[in-house]
């Protein structure tokens, strides 16, 4: 029985440690612009007791841990989050806790964070310690222009109107911090949407945004024209 014992794979020990309670969702594959700010929901449960002696014993998490390209997190493992070091990356904030939420967010990401990122919870008996699989997969990319895309299909508008110009990547949308242009000059905005409202004729010109990371996300530009109260611009 002990010689079968040594020999089981980690995928049933992990499956085995599943079937007690303990689990973590993840979201699907994520894909994501480097400069960029990227947040990974993750909810997971822990397990809340077990039975030893015939005595039931409560378990607490007492430790968080998010690492990359790693099954189970754990020894010698390079971590992006440890919540029992002091030595923490500030690009990367756990927003979640040690009951339920095991979110993870990503701030100005870099090509080096794509990998299989997953997360284990350690409780205050080895029992509760558990990795999720099969975590969650990130893909970031450089060099690609960002794009414009406008709330009216109409690039002529008339004034007293709104439209909305959204700053976006065909690959992510996560949190982008951009800077806008009118005619070459940056705007103050910096969300990912810009709204004009009301259009005036001041509004009319070529629109362009890039990531304040990267200038060279530079979109093409968008043209916009106000038609002001007479039908002129």
């Amino acid at each position: 029985m002990e010689v079968w014992a040594k020999k089981i794979p980690w995928g049933f020990v992990l499956l085995l440690a599943g079937a007690l309670g303990q689990g973590v969702n993840y979201p699907g594959p994520i894909c994501a612009v480097k400069g960029s700010t990227v947040t990974i929901p993750c909810s997971f449960t822990p397990m809340k007791d077990f039975v030893q002696q015939n005595r039931r014993v409560s378990l607490r998490i007492v430790r968080v841990v998010w690492c990359q390209n790693h099954l189970i997190c754990h020894g010698s493992t390079p971590s992006v989050y440890d919540s029992n070091s002091t030595n923490k990356n500030h690009r990367y904030r756990y927003l979640g806790d040690f009951s339920r939420n095991c979110t993870l967010q990503i701030m100005n990401i870099q090509l080096r964070d794509s990998a299989s990122h997953r997360f284990r919870m350690e409780a205050d008996n080895s029992r509760g310690h558990f990795a999720g699989q099969p975590g969650v997969n990130v893909t970031v990319i450089d060099g690609f222009p960002m794009r414009i895309s406008s709330s009216s299909s109409e690039r002529v508008v008339r004034a007293g109107g709104r439209v909305t110009l959204s700053c976006t990547s065909f690959c992510s949308f996560h949190q982008l911090d951009v800077t806008w242009y009118r005619n070459g000059h940056a705007l103050s905005e910096t969300g990912p949407a810009l709204q004009l409202n009301p259009l005036t004729a001041t509004d009319s010109g070529d629109y362009s945004c890039a990531l304040k990371t990267g200038e060279k996300t530079r979109s093409h530009p968008y043209s916009l024209y106000v038609e002001a109260d007479g039908g002129k611009f």
